[in-house]
């Protein structure tokens, strides 16, 4: 039985990711106009609007909840971004949850200020198995926005990659039944270390 067949021991929010000592891996799944540029030149191209909020996943099984295994209309094309680890560490520092929490919050008026100026949120979604069914534990979700969103296309991208064949083919063999196969080809995500105190503020 896979690591992710079962809910894992630990924290019930906690970032896991494919990381380096420089680096922090997200996906993002996009039609192929914008996907099959942004991997072949490393960058994404001119229709990307720099105007909207982006969502960047650290899980790459949350990305294939997400996207239907690039089944969905829209997100046929799922990218491996490799980032800055200090870009993302920034846009984690100025994130505000993106929803009230009584407690760490104040109240829910200055909640409400905090978002409204923030360049990046933050949401907490239940973690994915091999067959994308919930687990216990809690997977980030970080959105960026305005300032988050240029500095993460044009300063912190490092490498592009198209994964789609790569779930394609994780996702054949789930559907054959294949569960240690499909665990075999998945990416080595593990615990990214955050500073406890300093990240606390998104912590539900």
């Amino acid at each position: 039985m896979s690591e992710h067949d079962t809910p894992e021991p630990g924290p019930r929010h906690q970032v896991r990711a494919v990381h380096t000592e420089d680096t922090v891996t997200v996906y993002q799944a996009y039609r192929p106009a914008i996907g099959l540029p942004a991997a072949r030149d490393g960058r994404f191209p001119q229709e990307w609007k720099r105007d909207r909020m982006t969502w960047i996943k650290p899980s790459f099984l949350w990305m294939m909840y997400r996207c239907g295994w690039a089944a969905k209309e829209g997100q046929e094309t799922v990218l491996a971004v490799e980032i800055r680890r200090e870009g993302f560490e920034w846009a984690l520092r100025n994130a505000c949850l993106s929803h009230y929490v009584r407690g760490t919050h104040e109240d829910r008026a200055s909640w409400s200020r905090r978002l409204r100026r923030a360049p990046a949120r933050v949401q907490w979604d239940p973690e994915r198995d091999l067959r994308l069914r919930p687990l216990p534990h809690r997977s980030l979700q970080l959105g960026l926005a305005g300032e988050a969103a240029a500095r993460y296309a044009d300063e912190w991208i490092v490498s592009v990659e198209d994964v789609t064949p790569k779930a394609h083919a994780i996702h054949a063999h789930v559907r054959a039944g294949d569960m240690a196969g499909a665990a075999a080809l998945l990416p080595p995500e593990r615990v990214y270390p955050l500073d406890a105190e300093a990240f606390a503020h998104l912590l539900p």
